[in-house]
């Protein structure tokens, strides 16, 4: 297989609430909700990074694509890493997101491997680390 990941989608409760907190509160450039006039369509896409964009989009409409049912949701399934090119830049984007109604899970601090990290979880529970690591050179 070769890694041809595009696209990361989060299943969430509140569509709109999840917009906001990603383009207002984050400022991640968006169309805003898209594909309503279509049964379990609606979603939202944020641009990351040339070529991955993350999606929002309901939890009962990610249910009844799948196939699966609805599960509980368990913010230790995974993480998001937002890695930056500097400590002072973990604390501002950690800020930002305290700001835009992110919990703050675990603050900005040094790590046990030499790097600078934090984690808050979005309104939907999603995990997110940001983080600054020495042996991993970010592009601006």
């Amino acid at each position: 297989m070769k890694p041809r990941i595009t696209v990361i989608t989060l299943g969430v409760d509140d569509l709109e609430r999840s917009l906001r907190f990603y383009r207002d509160g984050l400022g991640l450039a968006t169309e805003g909700i898209i594909g309503k006039e279509f049964e379990n369509g609606a979603v939202a896409f944020f641009d990351l990074q040339p070529g991955l964009k993350l999606a929002v989009w309901p939890r009962t409409s990610l249910a009844k694509d799948s196939g699966l049912p609805p599960g509980p949701a368990s913010a230790t399934e995974f993480s998001l890493g937002h890695n930056v090119s500097s400590i002072a830049e973990v604390d501002e984007v950690m800020a930002q997101a305290a700001a835009a109604g992110a919990k703050i899970v675990k603050a900005a601090q040094e790590t046990f491997w030499g790097g600078y990290a934090g984690y808050f979880q979005d309104p939907d529970g999603h995990l997110w680390e940001v983080v600054w690591n020495p042996g991993l050179a970010v592009e601006e």
